[in-house]
């Protein structure tokens, strides 16, 4: 194990404040960080952390804070980290293996030990990008799964972004509906960006990834000794959140019993932690989300009714990236951008390549995007990719243009794929006298039609099939080019 290079600085260029809860986890990270040569310092008390972050304040700085720290010391070093200027990058320890965790909003990342050297490879770039942003005097960098807005030039995602703009600034209750990976946490972050409780904490909490038993926990805190595991009194999302946003992502997921318990706090703005019988009064705007068809889950009596209509008061429906390819190119513009700006390489994508992912059908929405992004930017650093070197799932079906050139000219190599031939592994010169463009894809459509039609036996369900499209969209296009099924086109 060496040193990690990939982003052009090692990490031996960050210096880490190590603050633990217990000696042999202190012990091993210490072990593994100075193995890879990274300068290391164990402050004494929040007063001297802060004189650390001082005297290194022209170095990138990253502390490493425990989870299972007393409520009391954890705040206090929060609360110094808070005030240091710059601001140091702040990873969360999570000390024993299958503890849970509350985290703070100002955490940049979790590292759960016994760790992996990926794992902390990657939170380290992530703490370096941090903590060079503040030092610049930049507004801190989420991470790249995460979106700081709604891109794209689709008339679906500017209806979203117009109904964010028209509700964000109220206190209406929103509901985003939508498939895994469609982004409903930008939109859910985009309307807490533009409200007014902007200046206060924005708390996610998915609703899916934490067992029923812990939810209830997790949700409203709880005191000492509630249960077993309780040694200390903690927090929960709800008064993390007071003032700002909670986001319930993948609501559909809540267990029935803590529905009730949900209903019960949005309408009367009260709860109380588990093993106490303190109400606790709370100011918090719910945003919520879900993958499921709600109205189906009632129907199964796996969600209540009473609930879904106090969640629904402002539904927002983010559609599939499938149902607005036009935002693919804006989106994979953004995405290198941000691998660029956090310093992970960079890669281009010839137009043909994008043309080419917008013939692909998404199933994991933008997230699988940003993962094929990052995938070529790690096989082509800071290189430019064409279809042929794109993954071959997105390859297929991509047609060959035909263009006629001189002898001089170079054809396009043409590969084939298992039983899908005629897939592009080069883009075609243009013609030294030109060519009239909207004739000649024309007549590149009309004989890729011909191509599915004669195919499929001339069924016009199964070309559709072929060319990846709708049938009534084949229709149409029959029809506008005065063609019948099994009919052999002329002019080609």
């Amino acid at each position: 194990m060496m040193p990690d290079t990939n982003n052009g600085q090692s990490l031996n260029a960050i210096t880490v404040i190590l603050v633990l809860a217990e000696q042999d986890a202190l012990e091993y990270l210490q072990s593994i960080l100075t193995f890879i040569d990274c300068d290391i310092h164990v402050p004494e008390s929040p007063e001297d952390l802060g004189r650390l972050v001082e005297r290194f304040s022209d170095r990138s700085v990253a502390v490493f804070l425990s989870g299972q720290l007393p409520d009391k010391e954890r705040s206090a070093y929060l609360s110094m980290i808070g005030e240091c200027t710059p601001r140091p990058a702040l990873i969360q320890i999570q000390e024993k293996s299958g503890e849970e965790m509350l985290v703070s909003g100002d955490v940049l990342g979790i590292l759960r030990l016994p760790c992996q050297y990926d794992a902390i490879s990657s939170l380290m770039h992530k703490a370096q990008v941090f903590a060079e942003s503040q030092r610049h005097g930049e507004a801190p960098r989420r991470p790249l799964e995460l979106f700081r807005s709604l891109s794209g030039n689709s008339r679906a995602t500017h209806s979203i972004n117009k109904m964010i703009e028209q509700v964000a600034d109220t206190e209406a209750t929103v509901l985003i509906l939508g498939e895994s990976g469609t982004g409903k946490e930008v939109v859910a972050r985009k309307l807490h960006y533009h409200s007014k409780r902007r200046g206060r904490p924005f708390v996610p909490v998915n609703c899916g990834a934490i067992p029923g038993d812990l939810l209830e926990s997790e949700l409203f805190g709880h005191e000492k000794g509630a249960f077993t595991g309780a040694i200390t009194s903690r927090q929960g999302r709800f008064e993390l959140a007071e003032g700002g946003t909670l986001f319930l992502d993948e609501i559909g997921d809540m267990s029935m019993h803590m529905q009730v318990k949900l209903l019960r706090v949005l309408q009367e703005r009260t709860f109380e932690r588990v093993g106490s019988n303190k109400t606790v009064h709370c100011n918090v705007r719910i945003i919520a989300a879900t993958h499921r068809n709600l109205e189906q889950s009632i129907r199964e009596d796996n969600f209540r009714e009473d609930l879904y209509y106090r969640l629904n008061v402002f539904p927002i429906d983010v559609p599939p990236l499938r149902e607005r390819v036009e935002d693919i190119p804006v989106l994979v513009n953004d995405l290198i951008q941000r691998i660029e700006h956090e310093k992970r390489g960079s890669v281009r994508l010839t137009p043909a390549a994008v043309t080419a992912l917008t013939h692909y059908r998404w199933s994991g929405n933008v997230r699988e995007l940003a993962n094929l992004i990052e995938r070529l930017a790690i096989l082509f650093p800071y290189g430019v990719v064409d279809v042929g070197e794109l993954p071959e799932k997105f390859r297929v079906g991509i047609p060959v243009p035909v263009v006629e050139t001189s002898e001089e000219e170079v054809l396009p190599v043409v590969s084939t794929h298992g039983d899908q031939p005629n897939t592009v592994s080069s883009m075609p010169r243009l013609p030294a006298e030109g060519l009239d463009l909207k004739a000649h894809l024309a007549n590149m459509e009309q004989s890729l039609i011909r191509q599915a039609l004669e195919e499929s036996n001339g069924v016009v369900a199964h070309a559709a099939k072929k060319l990846k499209m709708r049938r009534t969209t084949l229709v149409e296009k029959l029809r506008k080019y005065g063609l019948q099924r099994g009919q052999e086109l002329t002019g080609l």
